[in-house]
């Protein structure tokens, strides 16, 4: 079964299209804001390099957050649609389980941790398991500072990723038992989206296309600046 991945919760986007044999083509942009002008060639770009046809896919995975507004809004919109016009099945993943699984061999404690804008980052603590990742926290929204106070009063070692790691690594670096990863993984991975949707299609843990819900953990900034401006 192959499966399209759709990645956009952050600056970044990114799709790809993988099955049994592995990802088979994939492609990732960082153009902040511009998620909705990159998504369809990108689409066209993994369906051309892998040698598929769009009407191949058998399952559509995308990346539901938690992230930015408008590039969780453009992604899974994206995706529900290509699902309807195809008829196909659709399976949502957390783009901070996308981060941990990309280091899921680390022994450390592993902090996914991305820039939500506002001074605020998203995030979630996870443990290396075997064949995957397993998240010991809910997701939430919270400052620099908070987010380095529950981290100070844990006594084992951090491995630290994602945008918000890097934008604030002034702030984190002030523990010594912290660990940032490199740079490339700074955003969250189409890649990965499809090699954790691909177990999930064969176990045929699927929703339909309208039972996909984002992970906002905020409103938006619009509603956000409505609801000041209606309190003055």
């Amino acid at each position: 079964m192959l499966v399209l991945g759709i990645e956009s919760a952050t600056a970044q986007v990114g799709v790809a299209i993988g099955g049994h044999e592995g990802v088979l083509a994939s492609a990732h942009s960082a153009r902040d804001r511009r998620h909705a002008e990159s998504l369809t060639p990108q689409i066209e770009f993994v369906c051309s390099q892998a040698r598929v046809e769009l009407s191949e896919i058998g399952v559509v995975a995308v990346d539901v957050g938690p992230g930015l507004f408008t590039g969780l809004r453009v992604g899974i919109a994206t995706a529900m649609a290509v699902a309807y016009g195809l008829g196909v099945p659709m399976i949502g993943v957390s783009s901070l389980d996308l981060g941990a699984f990309a280091v899921e061999h680390s022994r450390r404690l592993i902090v996914p941790c991305y820039d939500a804008r506002r001074g605020e980052v998203f995030t979630a603590n996870y443990r290396s398991v075997p064949g995957g990742v397993q998240r010991l926290s809910d997701p939430v929204v919270c400052t620099p500072d908070e987010l380095l106070a529950s981290l100070m009063a844990k006594s084992e070692d951090v491995l630290m990723l994602g945008d918000g790691a890097q934008r604030h690594r002034e702030v984190f670096s002030s523990i010594s038992h912290v660990e940032f990863a490199g740079t490339s993984l700074q955003y969250p991975s189409a890649r990965s989206l499809v090699d954790l949707a691909h177990p999930k299609a064969l176990r045929e843990e699927f929703v339909l296309p309208s039972e996909i819900e984002p992970l906002y953990l905020r409103l938006p900034d619009a509603e956000i600046n409505w609801k000041t401006r209606d309190g003055r």
